[in-house]
C-alpha cells in the first residue's frame, strides 16, 4: 500500500499541485496461494482477505470461525465456546470449504452444527478467505468461499541459521483461560524437521450479569510432527498431527424418541418408567471428547516437465472418531476414515494463456451408532478434474475456470445415490488507473447433496430436532455475479463488493412446524429456489503516519424467490469503525465500535434476534530481544459488557454469548 504524511495536502494538490512521489511508500500486495495461480489480491477477480503476522496473532481466537468473524462477510456460527465454524455471506456447512493447505480438514463440522472445526487457529501461519465461488479448484459445492488455513508442520525451506521457532503464552478473564504454543523448525543441508504444538483449558466463560454459561468450557491439545526434503527445484515433506478436543454441548435437550406408523414422538427422558431423575443429572452438562489422527503429504516442484512450470501435490488421510457423553456414558459414537488428495499442474503460457490443469479425489467411511445415529453408514466417493486459466493484456486480466465432478453414495438400508455437476466460471480485472481494480465475475456452480441430506431419519438432540432427509434431492446450481471495485495501495484505500447468487434446488433444513414432544421439533430437509444478494465494504484513511480510521460493513439478504419467505439463521447488518493509532515506536493501540442490527427477517418458526452494539480495544508492543523479536498484547473485547446472541447459531435462543473479556498474551519467535 502507500502511505502519504498529509492527506490534506493531497486534497490541496488536486487543485494547486499534484503529490511528489517521494512522499510515497510502496508496499508489495499479499500472494494468495489458495488461488489457483498464486495470484496477488489486486489480480483477483473476486475479495479476498488474508490474515497473517502480527494482525493474526493480536486476531486469533480458540475457534477459527470467531478469528475470522470480523472480517466483512464473514460471521461465525457457534455452538458454545468449542464450536465456531465460519458463515461466509450468509453460507455455512458445506458450502464453505475449510482447507488444510489446500485440502480438507476431513473433520465431522460440516455435518452437524455442533461438531467443531479441527484446524487450529494459534498454530497457523496466514488464514486465507475466498469469498463466494472464487475457485473452482476446490469443489463446485464451496458457494459460499473457501478458508485456506496455512500451517507449518511441513517445512517448506531450511533456516538460514540452521533453526527457527516460536513459543506463546495467552490467558483471559471470560473463561480463565491458560493455552501455550511451542514450534520449532531445525535443518541443515537438504533436510529440514519440525515440532510443534498447544494446549489450551478454558473453564465455563461469565455472561453479562452474575453468573456463568453453565457447560462452556473448551479445553484441547494437538501436536505435529513433520519433515522434509529440499531441494533447488522444490520440496517433498510428510507430517503426523494428532488433536484431542473435550468440550461442552450447550443446549443439549435429551429426550426418548420413537418412530411409528403416526411419525417421531419424543418424551423427556425416563418418563416411560416413571423415574424423572435427579437434580445433579439434568444439570450435568453432556460434552464432546474427540480425537483426530492425520497424515500429510505434500510436495511442490518447479520446471518439472518440459511446457510445465510447477506441480504440486497435496494428499492427507484422517482417522476422525469422536464421542458424546451424557451422565458419564458414551451416548452416540461417530467415527470417520478419509482420505483428500489433489494434483496441480501449471502449464507455461500458450497463446497467451496460462493455467492449471489437474484432479482431485475424496473417499469418506462415515458412520455413526448409540442413541442419535439419525445418519446411517455412508462410503462417499467424490472425483473431480478442473482447469482455471488465466490471460492478461495490459491493464486487463481475463480468467476462465471449469470443473466436473462425480459422486457416489453408498448408504447402509438405502439405495446408492449418483450424482454429476458441471461448474465453470469467467472473470475480469481491469487496472484502470494505478491501484485501483474493478473486478466482475459470473459462476455456475452445482453442489451435490451430502450424506446427511439424503439419508437423515431420527433424533438430533443438539439442535432438539428430528431430522428427515430425502434421498431423492437433486443437485444445487447456483448463479452467482458479483461486481467489485478495489483500491490497495495509497493513504486511501478501500475494497466494494455487490453480489447476486440465485440458486436452483437450494437445500436447506425446515422447521415444519411440527412438535414431537419434550421441545423438539421435526427439521425437513426440502429443495426450492432461493437467492442471496448482498455487499460488503472497507474503507481505510490513513490520516497521518500514525493514525488511521477504518469504516466496514455487510449485509446480506437470503430468501426463497417469488416471496416465499426469508431463510433461515442469516446474518444480520453490520455497520462500524475502527480507529488505528501508533502511540510510540513499537507500541500500537486499536479501537473498534460496530453496531449488528435486529434481525427481523426471519424463516418460518424461527425467533427474530435483538441487536447489539460491540466495543473492543487492543493495546500491542513490538520489540527485539538479543536475536528474537517478542509480541506483548492486551485486549478487551465486549467492553460494553453487551448481552447478545448468535443469529447464526442454532442455539441462540438458549444461549447467551460471553461477556467482557479482557485477553494477554507473549509470543516471542527466534
Amino acid at each position: 500500500m502507500k502511505l502519504i504524511a498529509n492527506p490534506f495536502a493531497w486534497a490541496a494538490g488536486l487543485v494547486l499541485a499534484p503529490v511528489a512521489a517521494a512522499d510515497v511508500l510502496e508496499l508489495e500486495s499479499t500472494v494468495i496461494s489458495a488461488s489457483p495461480l498464486a495470484s496477488r489480491q489486486s489480480q483477483l477477480a473476486t475479495p479476498a482477505e488474508v490474515l497473517e503476522g502480527d494482525d493474526l496473532v493480536k486476531t486469533r481466537e480458540p475457534t477459527l470461525g470467531e478469528t475470522l468473524e470480523k472480517l466483512p462477510g464473514v460471521r461465525s456460527s457457534s455452538f458454545g465456546a468449542g464450536v465456531g465454524r465460519p458463515v461466509i455471506r450468509g453460507q455455512s456447512g458445506a458450502r464453505v470449504k475449510i482447507l488444510s493447505d489446500g485440502v480438507d480438514v476431513l473433520d465431522a463440522s460440516s455435518i452437524s452444527p455442533d461438531h467443531t472445526v479441527t484446524s487450529e487457529p494459534l498454530l497457523a501461519e496466514r488464514i486465507e478467505v475466498l469469498k463466494g465461488p472464487a475457485t473452482l479448484m476446490y469443489g463446485g459445492g464451496a458457494i459460499g468461499g473457501v478458508v485456506n488455513v496455512i500451517d507449518r508442520k511441513v517445512p517448506v525451506r531450511v533456516p538460514e541459521k540452521g533453526y527457527e521457532g516460536e513459543l506463546e503464552l495467552r490467558t483471559n478473564t471470560v473463561a480463565n483461560e491458560a493455552a501455550g504454543v511451542f514450534g520449532l523448525t531445525a535443518g541443515a543441508g537438504h533436510f529440514a524437521l519440525r515440532a510443534e504444538g498447544m494446549k489450551r483449558q478454558d473453564n465455563d466463560y461469565a455472561i453479562p450479569g452474575p453468573g456463568k454459561e453453565q457447560g462452556s468450557y473448551n479445553n484441547n491439545h494437538t501436536y505435529a510432527l513433520g519433515g522434509s526434503f529440499i531441494g533447488e527445484q522444490g520440496y517433498i515433506g510428510a507430517a503426523y498431527s494428532r488433536e484431542q478436543n473435550r468440550y461442552g454441548l450447550l443446549g443439549h435437550e435429551h429426550a426418548e424418541c420413537s418412530q411409528s406408523l403416526s411419525g417421531w414422538q419424543c418424551a423427556p427422558e425416563h418418563e416411560a418408567d416413571g423415574d424423572s431423575g435427579t437434580e445433579d443429572e439434568h444439570e450435568a452438562v453432556p460434552y464432546i471428547d474427540l480425537d483426530q489422527r492425520r497424515w500429510d503429504l505434500r510436495a511442490e516442484l518447479e520446471d518439472p516437465l518440459p511446457l510445465l512450470e510447477r506441480a504440486r501435490l497435496r494428499m492427507a488421510h484422517s482417522r476422525y472418531q469422536h464421542q458424546e457423553i451424557e451422565d458419564g456414558a458414551v451416548s452416540t459414537q461417530y467415527n470417520s476414515r478419509a482420505t483428500d488428495g489433489r494434483l496441480e499442474l501449471t502449464h507455461q503460457p500458450l497463446l497467451g494463456w496460462r493455467g492449471t490443469l489437474g484432479g482431485q479425489f475424496l473417499r469418506r467411511n462415515f458412520r455413526s451408532s448409540g442413541e442419535e445415529a439419525y445418519v446411517p453408514q455412508t462410503i462417499t466417493h467424490n472425483r473431480a478434474i478442473f482447469l482455471v486459466e488465466e490471460y492478461v493484456s495490459g491493464n486487463w486480466r481475463y480468467e476462465l475456470g471449469l470443473r466436473r465432478e462425480w459422486q457416489h453414495i453408498s448408504a447402509v438400508g438405502q439405495p446408492d445415490r449418483q450424482h454429476r455437476g458441471l461448474s465453470f466460471s469467467a472473470g475480469m480485472v481491469w487496472n484502470f488507473l494505478p491501484d485501483y481494480a474493478l473486478g466482475l465475475s459470473w459462476t455456475r456452480s452445482q453442489r451435490l447433496p451430502t450424506p446427511e441430506e439424503l439419508y437423515s431419519d431420527g433424533p438430533h438432540a443438539a439442535t432438539s430436532t428430528v431430522e428427515l432427509g430425502d434421498p431423492d434431492l437433486k443437485k444445487e446450481t447456483a448463479h452467482n455475479a458479483e461486481l467489485s471495485l478495489r483500491k490497495l495501495a495509497g493513504w486511501l484505500t478501500f475494497s466494494a463488493s455487490l453480489y447476486r447468487n440465485t440458486i436452483s434446488n437450494y437445500i436447506y433444513g425446515a422447521y415444519t412446524g411440527q412438535t414431537l414432544g419434550s421441545g423438539y421439533r421435526e427439521l425437513h430437509y426440502r429443495q426450492d429456489n432461493a437467492v442471496f444478494t448482498g455487499g460488503e465494504g472497507e474503507l481505510r484513511l490513513a490520516l497521518t503516519e500514525a493514525t488511521a480510521v477504518t469504516f466496514f460493513g455487510d449485509l446480506v439478504r437470503g430468501r426463497l424467490r417469488h416471496n416465499q419467505g426469508w431463510l433461515p439463521r442469516i446474518p444480520s447488518d453490520r455497520l462500524g469503525l475502527r480507529l488505528d493509532q501508533r502511540l510510540l515506536e513499537g507500541l500500537d493501540g486499536q479501537l473498534e465500535f460496530y453496531r449488528t442490527r435486529h434481525q427481523n427477517k426471519v424463516a418460518a418458526y424461527e425467533t427474530r434476534t435483538a441487536g447489539y452494539s460491540m466495543l473492543n480495544a487492543s493495546l500491542s508492543y513490538d520489540g527485539l530481544a538479543g536475536p528474537g523479536h517478542y509480541l506483548l498484547y492486551l485486549k478487551v473485547n465486549n467492553l460494553l459488557n453487551e448481552r447478545w446472541r448468535n443469529v447464526t447459531s442454532y442455539i441462540k435462543d438458549k444461549v447467551v454469548m460471553p461477556g467482557r473479556n479482557l485477553s494477554l498474551g507473549l509470543r516471542v519467535t527466534f
